[in-house]
């Protein structure tokens, strides 16, 4: 169960809930992509790369410093970050949520390698407007711990021991590359996840006595 603690961020003036929300291995299928991208720039047969790699993807046979010259291409020449297939349900369940009254600020790791920042970012913009995905804020970041949010959902393990270290509470989104780490808090699905901050949510605005919204998807009172 989560904490009913949001953390030291928790302490502002403005009554506004916000969710930071990962997109790689949380909203967007990266794993995925970049799979099929590697078969491509490879030449090896799909059959022989696994669609459940662990973090780093050492199941795919990826020699010394290949990692990133392939992650160059997928951004640079296969538009990555504009390509990648949302996960199940996840986009009408931000959008639910985000008519509820959470302001939703992404907070991802896309500027990897260096000199192709603007690629990144604006590969970045046109997913999220693409599919439909709500937000307020964008955090190209690594240390997700730098900025605010009352709760976060994430599937870096590493991220996560990070930011539950500085009080901050986190929903963890199952793949390959986490499901067998030891997590305080798990979501299996965008079902799930949905759940979980909802619940989150709806304890933040009793502890503020403020109203709830009269149903999922639905705007508050006070709206």
């Amino acid at each position: 169960m989560l904490s009913p603690r949001a953390g030291r961020r928790e302490v502002m003036s403005e009554e506004t809930f916000v969710l930071g929300l990962d997109l790689d291995g949380c909203v967007a299928d990266f794993i995925g992509r970049m799979r099929e991208i590697y078969v491509e720039w490879s030449g090896r047969e799909p059959e022989d790369v696994t669609e459940a790699p662990t973090y780093g993807f050492p199941e795919w046979g990826l020699v010394e410093g290949e990692y990133d010259r392939l992650h160059r291409f997928a951004v640079t020449q296969r538009k990555l970050f504009e390509t990648m297939k949302p996960l199940a349900g996840a986009g009408p369940c931000l959008r639910r949520l985000s008519a509820e009254g959470i302001r939703i600020r992404i907070a991802t790791h896309r500027l990897f390698i260096s000199y192709f920042h603007e690629v990144a970012a604006v590969q970045t913009i046109r997913w999220l407007e693409t599919h439909g995905i709500p937000y307020w804020d964008l955090c190209l970041i690594e240390d997700k711990s730098a900025i605010r949010a009352d709760l976060f959902v994430e599937d870096s393990v590493k991220n996560i021991v990070k930011l539950e270290a500085e009080g901050c509470p986190v929903i963890c989104i199952t793949n390959s590359a986490n499901q067998k780490e030891d997590v305080s808090t798990r979501a299996e699905d965008w079902v799930e996840a949905e759940q979980l901050i909802r619940s989150r949510y709806y304890e933040w605005r009793q502890g503020l006595s403020l109203e709830l919204p009269p149903g999922p998807g639905q705007p508050p009172p006070a709206a």
